[in-house]
């Protein structure tokens, strides 16, 4: 059972490239099909397998050769044992789901402001919701920690984002309002602590391996992604 959803991981994975190379561009996730971004070719069926068809492919488009992102192969990947490893701590369908959709919202959003510094509406606003909802069906935390997480989890980036006047992004403050969603104003507030922690830290190292100056704007999403993914790991995982 776990194999298959790690195999269905690397389905979704390659789904969510779609979602994170066409949503900050505005773009249909449905139409056109598949294709090269530089020729504009339709890709076969070969092309189309997750992370094989980069290594058959040596990083390149079959017909112009241009390079194909790393990051492809690298969502699939990720998201497949992510998928893997999160089915293991389900203990019924409806947690398995919510598990899935938290991690996949995560991942998206994540990676869509690594690339474009951009944490779309479209995303965090449905998933905002879609946490809500699992909370009133009864699939997750209580509706009014879910409620909860939303407030206090949004209205400390908020806070911070009035106060540094504009230092912080409204997309930041939407998307910890989404994560909050799904785990609460408790585990809200240690993803927060850890989201600083990972950013001071790894942005230290990003400057000092870059050169580049203290005044680099640097994404905040991806630490509150791996923030929350730890928080959530080790208060309702563990």
């Amino acid at each position: 059972m776990n194999w298959l959803i790690f195999f269905f991981g690397l389905i979704m994975g390659s789904f969510y490239n779609v979602i994170i190379w066409r949503i900050p561009k505005k773009e249909s996730i449905l139409q056109p099909g598949s294709h090269c971004p530089e020729c504009n070719e339709k890709l076969t069926f070969v092309e189309l397998i997750p992370i094989l068809s980069f290594i058959l492919q040596r990083g390149t488009c079959r017909n112009c050769r241009a390079k194909i992102s790393l990051w492809y192969p690298i969502v699939e990947l990720l998201t497949a044992i992510g998928f893997f490893g999160l089915s293991y701590y389900a203990v019924s369908w409806q947690d398995l789901i919510v598990k899935l959709v938290f991690f996949s919202l995560l991942m998206i959003s994540g990676v869509i402001d690594i690339r474009t510094r951009i944490l779309p509406n479209v995303i965090t606003i449905p998933g905002m919701v879609i946490g809500l909802l699992f909370a009133a069906f009864g699939w997750s935390i209580s509706f009014k920690n879910s409620l909860g997480g939303i407030i206090v989890g949004g209205g400390i980036l908020l806070l911070i984002s009035l106060l540094s006047r504009g230092g912080m992004g409204m997309g930041d403050v939407k998307f910890m309002a989404l994560i909050g969603s799904f785990i609460g104003p408790v585990a809200a507030v240690v993803a927060l602590f850890l989201a600083s922690f990972f950013g001071a830290l790894l942005g230290s190292i990003y400057l000092f391996i870059t050169k580049k100056d203290r005044k680099t704007p640097i994404p905040f999403g991806p630490f509150l992604m791996l923030g929350a993914f730890t928080s959530y790991w080790y208060l309702f995982l563990l």
